[in-house]
């Protein structure tokens, strides 16, 4: 009796051990899927959809989400300007994109977004009523039905983290230094993590984008001991609600510098995510993330690469895939190329861009720079059907370079 007992408790002690798990989870610097395998993350960034950024739009000088939506309203009224971002939001990501995303044979989707598409700010057409959990839940959707999983990246966080267009912010990371934005990034990642804390297709949480530009001289370093703490504080939040979902931590001057963290002990369920853009595609020149990541014994990911040849980006992700780090291309879709599918310029964008990059810092200069109304009207309907997904070009080429498939 007592041997049979054993025996049956072993085999249940073997099963339990090889059944998949309800959510990715962490094996030393390996990733395991809900399947119970390794997993390397292998997919692309939605970037713009959520966070727009004016250079996938064309643009130069007008590049944060703020600075896009004063050219709208100076171009065409404030009503006309939130009808286009509702329109925008309803048609350049949609469950087409991500049934094309699935069959490439990516597994992964990170999504960049607003913080303030969790609040009743004014943002991309909308102030109450705000509707992040509405698109992001359709994402959770479209990912379950094909078999992606989703990393959330807060890309824009109150006050700024970064200090440069990248994070929406007046060009300093007040979110630093200012407790109240500390409290709503908290309390923003608090209430995401209570809505998907049952959601298997949620890899992870990633706290914030690419925090504090190497720009502020004395201060950056000053900054950089302050990145730690911010994190113990977020992962406590999410952890008042949310046992059950990895928290991604990236380091600070554009996710490359991870000598300001000393301690990675403090949670169970914590990885790093590092971005490399340029340089040469070797181990070399990602020697000391690899050895961050060796002497932490968690995994790292690649959460942004990309902008560069199809050659220099094939021999990167072997490289990467040699160092079992995982990777996200930067972006999925953008206007003009060097994404998985591009979209063209529809006819009158050339004078929106022409405005976009007019001096307009007077209402003198915004009337003299003035681009027709009726002319930015029909530009801007015309880039709600280029974006479509039928709209768009894929660039075979580019997917192939990274280790995706597309015409095979």
């Amino acid at each position: 009796m007592t041997k049979r007992f054993l025996s049956c408790a072993a085999a249940v002690l073997l099963l339990a051990a090889c059944a998949p798990h309800s959510f990715v989870s962490i094996d030393g610097t390996t990733l395991v899927g809900t399947d119970g395998k390794p997993f390397l993350i292998k997919g692309t960034n939605l970037g713009n959809w959520l966070n727009p950024e004016g250079y996938m739009f064309g643009f130069g000088r007008t590049n944060s989400p703020r600075m896009i939506e004063d050219l709208l309203c100076e171009m065409v009224g404030p009503d006309e300007a939130a009808a286009f971002w509702k329109q925008f939001k309803d048609n350049y990501i949609t469950e087409e994109d991500i049934a094309f995303i699935a069959s490439t044979g990516a597994n992964t989707i990170r999504l960049p977004f607003h913080y303030k598409l969790f609040t009743d700010e004014d943002y991309m057409g909308l102030s109450a009523g705000q509707d992040g959990f509405d698109r992001v839940d359709a994402c959770v959707e479209w990912c379950r039905k094909y078999g992606l999983y989703l990393i959330l990246d807060m890309h824009d966080a109150p006050g700024g983290q970064t200090g440069d267009n990248i994070d929406d912010s007046y060009g300093y990371p007040w979110l630093f230094e200012s407790e109240p934005s500390r409290r709503l990034f908290c309390d923003i990642w608090q209430r995401i993590a209570r809505h998907y804390r049952d959601e298997p297709v949620i890899l992870g949480y990633e706290l914030i984008n690419e925090p504090i530009a190497p720009y502020f001289g004395e201060k950056t370093e000053a900054l950089n001991t302050m990145l730690e703490g911010l994190h113990k504080e977020a992962v406590a939040a999410i952890r008042e609600v949310d046992r059950n979902h990895i928290i991604l931590l990236g380091g600070a001057q554009w996710n490359g510098n991870f000598g300001p963290f000393t301690d990675w002990t403090y949670d169970d369920k914590i990885m790093y995510t590092c971005h490399r853009y340029g340089g040469e595609p070797t181990k070399e020149a990602i020697q000391e993330i690899i050895d961050f990541r060796d002497k932490t014994g968690l995994p790292m990911y690649m959460g942004e690469i990309g902008h560069n040849t199809a050659e220099w980006q094939a021999v990167f992700c072997r490289t990467m895939e040699e160092n079992n780090i995982g990777w996200t291309f930067w972006p999925y879709k953008k206007i003009d190329g060097s994404c998985m599918v591009s979209f063209r310029a529809p006819e009158g964008w050339q004078e929106v861009r022409h405005f976009s990059e007019a001096p307009r810092g007077t209402y003198a200069e915004i009337r003299e720079a003035g681009v027709d109304p009726i002319v930015a009207q029909e530009a801007l309907a015309g880039l709600v059907e280029a974006v479509k997904f039928k709209n768009c070009h894929p660039q075979g080429s580019y997917i192939r370079s990274i280790q995706l498939t597309y015409g095979d």
